[in-house]
């Protein structure tokens, strides 16, 4: 008995302080998002102090040589970006992962999952420069636009980007639907379609809401191949070929221009508060539909 105290006493005492540093990990993560979340937002608020809200929130007008700071157009550039990008890609990553969970062979399942998860491990500067090489030329000569930047080829690229979150997560969800439901469809008659179509995605759609919610945030919070694409032209978008710009993109222009505690400077900061603010929401929205999932 002795024997295995003595043999059991090294793995206590292992366990012991691994538990211990987990708590100062996650101690110190929590640490660190908090502060950032303090800091942006102390430096962006500030930004009231020169700025009213209004005229921040509700106007249109950039322009830091004549103090006027209006966000309007980065925020709806932003908005516009990511809805496009869900409208072109949302509807083809779902057919993809239906296509991968219930009707490709389990050999090419194989092949196309990691091909799938390749992408996420391209760097988002890579997808820029080919939207500015490819897309932007193809825009301007198909669609007989003066640039090729704007709305349209952003959303485009994004909409690529987002693929890897929709296909993957929707999959996850189509494939853990009971396979009782499946066959109950199939035996009272209903076709393999219908059955897709009226009993897995229903009954998937948490999870796929889930990877839709995941896109939008990866989508909104893009920036270099954004910024690439877009045109930076602090204006609303009057058309899907415009240039304009969003939230990270005129962050990426601008930030190494403007004097620290400024009010041009801490506009930018109160920009990435906003996205900060969004980022929570969506995760609020996606620990919400998780739950009542697990309900």
């Amino acid at each position: 008995m002795a024997a295995d105290n003595r043999q059991h006493q090294p793995k206590l005492i292992y366990d012991r302080y691994v538990r211990y540093l987990f708590i100062a990990s996650a101690f110190l993560m929590t640490v660190i998002i908090l502060s950032i979340i303090i800091f942006v937002g102390q430096q962006g608020l500030a930004t009231f102090k020169d700025v009213s809200p209004v005229e921040f929130f509700l106007t249109a007008k950039w322009d830091p040589a004549e103090d006027q700071y209006g966000a309007l157009s980065f925020l709806m550039g932003s908005v516009y970006v990511t809805l496009l990008a869900l409208l072109f890609g949302a509807p083809l990553g779902l057919a993809g992962a239906i296509f991968m969970a219930k009707i490709a062979p389990g050999w090419l399942r194989e092949i196309m999952r990691p091909a799938t998860d390749l992408y996420v491990a391209i760097p988002s500067v890579v997808y820029g420069y080919v939207g500015l090489t490819v897309f932007v030329p193809f825009i301007r000569e198909f669609f007989h636009v003066s640039t090729g930047f704007g709305l349209f080829a952003a959303a485009l690229i994004l909409s690529i980007m987002i693929l890897p979150t929709i296909i993957s997560i929707s999959e996850d969800a189509l494939r853990a639907v009971p396979k009782n439901l499946e066959e109950a469809s199939l035996a009272l008659g209903a076709t393999r379609w219908q059955t897709i179509s009226k009993v897995l995605v229903p009954t998937a759609l948490p999870g796929i809401l889930t990877a839709i919610i995941l896109a939008m945030a990866r989508a909104i919070g893009e920036t270099m191949a954004v910024q690439m694409v877009i045109g930076n032209t602090p204006q609303m978008a009057k058309s899907l070929f415009s240039p304009t710009s969003t939230l990270p993109s005129e962050i990426v222009v601008e930030m190494g221009n403007t004097p620290f505690g400024s009010a041009w400077g801490n506009s930018l900061f109160l920009m990435a508060l906003v996205l900060l603010i969004i980022s929570l929401i969506m995760i609020l929205l996606i620990r919400r539909i998780a739950a009542r999932r697990m309900a």
